[in-house]
């Protein structure tokens, strides 16, 4: 691990050296290109910022719909686990558990949450979050 800058502060580094050089200075599909790949930096910078408390905050979720679990300490057996546990809770809506009743509301406020904390990080435009830069708006009608 390393001091600084950080891995988060590099990716912003780089993102905004793409977003305010790179993008202005090109045309057509490689502009859109450009701003894809500062777009892909964006959602990378939030996943290590907010991965570790949205795992947690999604493992303890899935403790109060499908019983608590001891908390993997690593992040891949934590991911895998988590999948695991989705699939299970999929299921029991499938087999009609959240149909009615206390439990669907508390499915329902899990799946609200869960996808929250998944769309600040793949694109928090859609919660008010961070900006589109101004010319992005542009750069879709255009296309």
């Amino acid at each position: 691990m390393q001091d600084r800058p950080t891995s988060s502060e590099l990716i912003e580094a780089v993102q905004h050296f793409l977003e305010t050089d790179v993008v202005p200075a090109l045309d057509g599909p490689k502009k859109f290109h450009a701003r894809v790949a500062a777009n892909v930096l964006g959602i990378v910078r939030r996943e290590l910022q907010a991965e570790d408390d949205q795992l947690r905050s999604e493992w303890h979720g899935l403790d109060a719909l499908l019983g608590a679990e001891p908390l993997p300490a690593e992040r891949d057996a934590l991911r895998r686990r988590l999948a695991q546990r989705t699939e299970t809770l999929c299921a029991r809506i499938r087999q009609g558990d959240a149909d009615t009743g206390h439990w669907r509301e508390a499915v329902l406020a899990h799946v609200r949450r869960t996808v929250t904390d998944k769309l600040a990080v793949a694109n928090p435009k859609f919660l008010g979050g961070e900006p589109v830069p101004a010319d992005a708006a542009n750069d879709a009608r255009a296309r």
